[in-house]
Protein backbone atom coordinates (compact mmCIF):
# COMPACT_ATOMS: atom_id res chain seq x y z
CA UNK A 1 0.00 0.00 0.00
CA UNK A 2 1.39 3.34 -1.13
CA UNK A 3 2.10 5.98 1.78
CA UNK A 4 2.31 8.78 -0.90
CA UNK A 5 -0.38 11.46 0.29
CA UNK A 6 -2.29 13.35 -2.43
CA UNK A 7 -2.80 16.82 -1.57
CA UNK A 8 -4.87 19.48 -3.71
CA UNK A 9 -3.33 22.38 -5.09
CA UNK A 10 -5.54 25.30 -3.91
CA UNK A 11 -8.36 22.77 -3.59
CA UNK A 12 -9.44 20.56 -6.51
CA UNK A 13 -8.41 23.47 -8.75
CA UNK A 14 -9.05 21.68 -12.72
CA UNK A 15 -12.32 21.99 -11.05
CA UNK A 16 -13.71 24.36 -8.89
CA UNK A 17 -12.89 27.97 -8.38
CA UNK A 18 -8.88 27.92 -7.21
CA UNK A 19 -8.47 28.64 -3.32
CA UNK A 20 -12.65 28.47 -2.75
CA UNK A 21 -14.46 26.77 0.07
CA UNK A 22 -16.14 24.89 -3.27
CA UNK A 23 -13.14 24.06 -4.40
CA UNK A 24 -11.56 22.30 -0.89
CA UNK A 25 -15.02 20.92 -0.51
CA UNK A 26 -14.75 19.05 -3.73
CA UNK A 27 -11.04 18.14 -3.05
CA UNK A 28 -12.31 16.19 0.34
CA UNK A 29 -14.72 14.41 -1.88
CA UNK A 30 -12.35 13.41 -4.12
CA UNK A 31 -10.68 11.76 -1.27
CA UNK A 32 -7.49 13.98 -0.99
CA UNK A 33 -5.49 13.26 1.69
CA UNK A 34 -5.19 17.10 2.31
CA UNK A 35 -5.27 20.50 1.02
CA UNK A 36 -2.90 23.43 0.07
CA UNK A 37 -3.78 26.86 0.43
CA UNK A 38 -2.20 30.57 0.17
CA UNK A 39 -2.35 33.28 2.91
CA UNK A 40 -2.32 36.59 2.50
CA UNK A 41 -3.51 39.34 4.41
CA UNK A 42 -6.29 42.15 3.43
CA UNK A 43 -5.48 45.79 4.21
CA UNK A 44 -7.07 45.64 7.61
CA UNK A 45 -4.96 42.87 8.47
CA UNK A 46 -7.49 39.46 8.21
CA UNK A 47 -5.52 36.13 6.70
CA UNK A 48 -7.13 35.50 3.41
CA UNK A 49 -7.04 32.57 1.25
CA UNK A 50 -5.94 33.87 -2.16
CA UNK A 51 -2.53 33.20 -4.53
CA UNK A 52 -1.62 36.15 -6.83
CA UNK A 53 -1.01 39.16 -5.16
CA UNK A 54 -2.99 41.10 -7.56
CA UNK A 55 -7.02 40.29 -7.46
CA UNK A 56 -6.26 40.84 -11.44
CA UNK A 57 -6.55 37.11 -12.65
CA UNK A 58 -9.20 35.55 -10.45
CA UNK A 59 -11.76 38.55 -10.22
CA UNK A 60 -13.33 41.59 -12.53
CA UNK A 61 -11.32 43.86 -10.48
CA UNK A 62 -8.00 44.96 -10.59
CA UNK A 63 -5.34 45.77 -7.53
CA UNK A 64 -3.15 44.37 -4.64
CA UNK A 65 -5.21 42.19 -2.34
CA UNK A 66 -3.01 44.08 0.46
CA UNK A 67 -5.37 47.33 -0.78
CA UNK A 68 -8.53 46.05 -0.56
CA UNK A 69 -10.53 45.28 3.31
CA UNK A 70 -12.21 41.81 3.93
CA UNK A 71 -15.63 43.34 3.19
CA UNK A 72 -14.30 44.40 -0.15
CA UNK A 73 -12.43 41.45 -1.10
CA UNK A 74 -15.65 39.60 0.02
CA UNK A 75 -17.87 41.47 -2.58
CA UNK A 76 -15.64 39.79 -5.55
CA UNK A 77 -16.12 36.38 -6.96
CA UNK A 78 -13.84 34.17 -7.90
CA UNK A 79 -13.24 32.87 -11.80
CA UNK A 80 -17.11 33.20 -12.43
CA UNK A 81 -16.10 33.14 -15.96
CA UNK A 82 -14.17 30.04 -16.25
CA UNK A 83 -15.82 27.65 -13.92
CA UNK A 84 -19.84 28.77 -14.49
CA UNK A 85 -21.11 26.04 -12.31
CA UNK A 86 -19.22 28.14 -9.29
CA UNK A 87 -20.74 31.49 -10.24
CA UNK A 88 -20.81 32.64 -6.08
CA UNK A 89 -17.28 31.44 -4.77
CA UNK A 90 -15.89 34.34 -2.69
CA UNK A 91 -12.09 34.66 -1.43
CA UNK A 92 -12.24 33.02 1.97
CA UNK A 93 -10.69 33.61 4.89
CA UNK A 94 -8.03 31.93 6.21
CA UNK A 95 -10.33 31.21 9.88
CA UNK A 96 -12.95 29.79 7.48
CA UNK A 97 -11.04 27.22 5.03
CA UNK A 98 -9.96 25.38 8.64
CA UNK A 99 -13.50 25.22 10.14
CA UNK A 100 -15.11 24.22 7.15
CA UNK A 101 -12.40 21.14 6.77
CA UNK A 102 -11.93 20.15 10.05
CA UNK A 103 -14.41 18.17 10.42
CA UNK A 104 -13.21 16.06 7.54
CA UNK A 105 -10.01 15.49 9.18
CA UNK A 106 -7.56 15.82 5.98
CA UNK A 107 -4.11 18.10 6.19
CA UNK A 108 -3.84 21.27 5.44
CA UNK A 109 -0.47 23.16 3.79
CA UNK A 110 -0.44 26.27 3.75
CA UNK A 111 1.84 28.74 2.16
CA UNK A 112 2.91 32.19 3.49
CA UNK A 113 2.90 34.07 0.56
CA UNK A 114 5.24 36.37 1.48
CA UNK A 115 7.59 36.18 -1.36
CA UNK A 116 7.10 39.75 -2.90
CA UNK A 117 5.16 41.30 0.00
CA UNK A 118 6.44 40.25 3.27
CA UNK A 119 3.08 41.44 5.34
CA UNK A 120 3.52 42.47 9.03
CA UNK A 121 2.85 39.73 11.74
CA UNK A 122 1.32 37.35 8.81
CA UNK A 123 3.03 34.51 10.59
CA UNK A 124 1.43 35.67 14.55
CA UNK A 125 -2.17 36.10 12.67
CA UNK A 126 -1.64 32.63 10.76
CA UNK A 127 -0.73 30.77 14.26
CA UNK A 128 -2.92 32.24 16.29
CA UNK A 129 -6.13 31.07 13.86
CA UNK A 130 -4.65 28.01 13.49
CA UNK A 131 -4.55 27.53 17.11
CA UNK A 132 -8.01 29.23 17.79
CA UNK A 133 -9.58 26.41 15.25
CA UNK A 134 -7.90 23.54 16.89
CA UNK A 135 -6.02 22.58 13.60
CA UNK A 136 -2.45 23.06 15.04
CA UNK A 137 -1.52 19.13 14.62
CA UNK A 138 -2.64 18.97 11.08
CA UNK A 139 -0.44 22.20 9.50
CA UNK A 140 1.76 22.12 7.46
CA UNK A 141 3.60 25.66 6.78
CA UNK A 142 5.36 26.36 3.96
CA UNK A 143 6.88 29.92 2.33
CA UNK A 144 9.38 30.86 -0.49
CA UNK A 145 10.28 32.77 2.00
CA UNK A 146 12.62 30.87 4.20
CA UNK A 147 13.00 34.22 6.42
CA UNK A 148 9.47 33.35 7.09
CA UNK A 149 9.46 30.21 7.66
CA UNK A 150 11.91 30.78 10.43
CA UNK A 151 9.79 33.64 12.02
CA UNK A 152 7.09 30.91 12.28
CA UNK A 153 8.69 28.35 13.93
CA UNK A 154 10.59 31.32 16.61
CA UNK A 155 6.28 31.29 17.01
CA UNK A 156 5.66 27.55 17.08
CA UNK A 157 8.82 25.83 17.32
CA UNK A 158 7.21 22.92 17.17
CA UNK A 159 5.30 23.40 13.80
CA UNK A 160 6.07 21.47 10.84
CA UNK A 161 7.57 23.16 8.26
CA UNK A 162 8.58 23.30 4.54
CA UNK A 163 11.02 24.92 2.05
CA UNK A 164 9.42 25.91 -0.89
CA UNK A 165 11.26 27.04 -3.83
CA UNK A 166 11.48 27.20 -7.89
CA UNK A 167 15.12 27.46 -8.16
CA UNK A 168 18.28 24.50 -7.77
CA UNK A 169 19.52 24.91 -4.54
CA UNK A 170 22.69 23.39 -3.95
CA UNK A 171 22.49 20.36 -0.72
CA UNK A 172 18.78 21.35 -0.08
CA UNK A 173 18.42 18.89 2.19
CA UNK A 174 21.36 19.53 4.63
CA UNK A 175 20.58 23.03 4.40
CA UNK A 176 16.32 22.00 5.71
CA UNK A 177 18.32 20.38 8.64
CA UNK A 178 20.29 22.98 9.55
CA UNK A 179 17.74 25.05 9.87
CA UNK A 180 15.76 22.89 11.66
CA UNK A 181 13.15 22.79 8.89
CA UNK A 182 11.07 19.15 7.85
CA UNK A 183 10.43 18.81 4.47
CA UNK A 184 10.94 19.87 0.85
CA UNK A 185 8.59 21.09 -1.58
CA UNK A 186 9.94 21.16 -5.05
CA UNK A 187 8.38 21.74 -8.11
CA UNK A 188 7.61 18.46 -10.84
CA UNK A 189 10.49 19.77 -13.22
CA UNK A 190 13.24 19.55 -10.09
CA UNK A 191 12.53 16.05 -9.59
CA UNK A 192 12.92 15.32 -13.05
CA UNK A 193 17.09 17.04 -13.08
CA UNK A 194 20.03 14.75 -12.43
CA UNK A 195 19.22 12.33 -9.58
CA UNK A 196 17.26 15.80 -7.29
CA UNK A 197 14.66 13.20 -6.51
CA UNK A 198 17.00 10.52 -4.58
CA UNK A 199 18.67 13.40 -3.12
CA UNK A 200 15.55 14.64 -1.73
CA UNK A 201 14.10 10.82 -0.64
CA UNK A 202 17.86 9.57 1.01
CA UNK A 203 17.62 13.03 3.23
CA UNK A 204 15.11 11.89 5.12
CA UNK A 205 12.84 14.70 5.11
CA UNK A 206 9.40 14.56 3.88
CA UNK A 207 9.05 15.53 -0.19
CA UNK A 208 6.19 16.78 -1.69
CA UNK A 209 6.26 17.74 -5.30
CA UNK A 210 3.95 20.98 -6.79
CA UNK A 211 2.41 20.56 -9.08
CA UNK A 212 2.02 17.29 -10.33
CA UNK A 213 -0.85 17.20 -12.73
CA UNK A 214 0.31 14.46 -15.94
CA UNK A 215 -0.51 10.75 -14.86
CA UNK A 216 2.65 9.12 -15.87
CA UNK A 217 4.42 12.09 -12.82
CA UNK A 218 2.25 11.07 -10.76
CA UNK A 219 2.39 7.41 -11.03
CA UNK A 220 6.27 7.86 -10.78
CA UNK A 221 6.66 9.32 -7.76
CA UNK A 222 4.14 7.43 -6.26
CA UNK A 223 5.59 4.26 -6.70
CA UNK A 224 9.26 5.79 -4.91
CA UNK A 225 7.04 6.75 -2.39
CA UNK A 226 7.27 10.65 -1.88
CA UNK A 227 5.56 11.97 1.03
CA UNK A 228 2.82 13.90 -1.23
CA UNK A 229 2.18 14.91 -4.89
CA UNK A 230 0.24 18.41 -4.29
CA UNK A 231 -2.45 18.36 -7.50
CA UNK A 232 -4.89 19.95 -9.30
CA UNK A 233 -6.50 16.86 -10.19
CA UNK A 234 -7.03 14.89 -6.66
CA UNK A 235 -9.26 12.41 -8.26
CA UNK A 236 -7.08 11.64 -10.92
CA UNK A 237 -4.00 11.30 -8.39
CA UNK A 238 -5.96 8.99 -6.06
CA UNK A 239 -7.14 6.70 -8.57
CA UNK A 240 -3.09 6.52 -10.08
CA UNK A 241 -2.23 5.66 -6.73
CA UNK A 242 -4.84 2.88 -5.85
CA UNK A 243 -3.85 1.26 -9.66
CA UNK A 244 -0.35 1.28 -8.53
CA UNK A 245 -0.82 -0.97 -4.95
CA UNK A 246 -2.79 -3.47 -7.69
Amino acid sequence: MSNTKVFAHRGASGYAPENTLEAFALAIRQGADGIELDVQLSSDGIPVVIHDETIDRVTDKTGYVKDYTLQELKELTVLKDRFPAYNQSKIPTLKEVLEAVKPSGIQVNIELKTGIYWYPDIEKKVAEIVEETGMKDRIVYSSFNHYSVQRLKEIVPDAETAYLYSDVILNVGGYAKETNVDGLHPAVYHVKMADFLKEYKKSGLKVRVWTVNEETDMKELIEVGITAVITNYPDVAVRVRKESEN
